[in-house]
């Protein structure tokens, strides 16, 4: 039983750290800045192509990207919540044999030191992100760079996630996923990319999650 689970939106609120970063790349940039609230799009699919269609340039898109990180990699990264539930989610899945990974479009060395600092860490056998250089940003390319490397049936894999990124990248590999509510993506989204079933509160994850993990081939579950 293996479950993959994405970062922002699904096991942490990154809302502050994300727009206010955004913001400061937009101001050092000299381009308007729009409220939190109007960048919550972004959280979630990889920035780069985010801020390639926020700015209408893929070369403002670059340094837009490099300006971020400057106050992200500083600040934004712990400017973050987890999910209230996420903790003892993770220590039942645990307890029950899931083996547990992280699957982010985030840099994975920012992933790691996020992760250690809400000490999420220890619930995952691995955290796996994109690289710096942007490479498997796209969920289809992580998800397949993680079967690569883990070997493991995504007949026995359950993707969970906020954003239809998360759906597209485990479905182009085979895998199920679960989508959640509670982060940035809609209901309506995640249902049309071809989430097998959607859950409100993190304590609802733990029955579709073993049950979607026994089954071979996957299957759609009802919450």
């Amino acid at each position: 039983m293996i479950a993959l689970f994405d970062l922002d939106g699904t096991l942490t609120n990154p809302k502050a750290g994300i727009t206010r970063s955004i913001q400061y790349a937009l101001e050092r940039l000299g381009h308007p800045v729009p409220e939190a609230d109007e960048l919550t799009w972004m959280i979630g699919p990889p920035l780069i192509a985010s801020f390639a269609k926020l700015l209408g340039s893929s070369d403002d898109a670059q340094e837009a990207l490099r300006l971020y990180r400057e106050r992200f990699g500083e600040t934004g990264l712990f400017e973050n919540e987890v999910y209230a539930g996420i903790p003892a989610l993770l220590q039942n899945l645990q307890e029950k044999g899931v083996r547990l990974f992280v699957a982010t479009s985030k840099p994975h060395v920012f992933a790691r030191r996020i992760l250690d600092h809400f000490d999420l860490s220890h619930f995952f056998i691995e955290i796996y992100g994109s690289e710096l250089d942007t490479r498997n940003a796209d969920k289809r390319d992580l998800i397949r760079h993680i079967l690569d490397q883990e070997k493991f049936d995504p007949a026995r894999a359950v993707m969970i996630g906020d954003r239809e990124h998360d759906v597209i990248g485990a479905r182009a590999n085979d895998i199920a996923t679960i989508g959640v509510t509670w982060g940035y993506g809609s209901r309506r989204e995640l249902l049309d990319a071809g989430a097998a079933c959607l859950v409100d509160e993190p304590r609802e994850l733990e029955a579709p999650i073993l049950t979607l993990t026994a089954s071979m081939p996957p299957r759609a579950v009802t919450v």
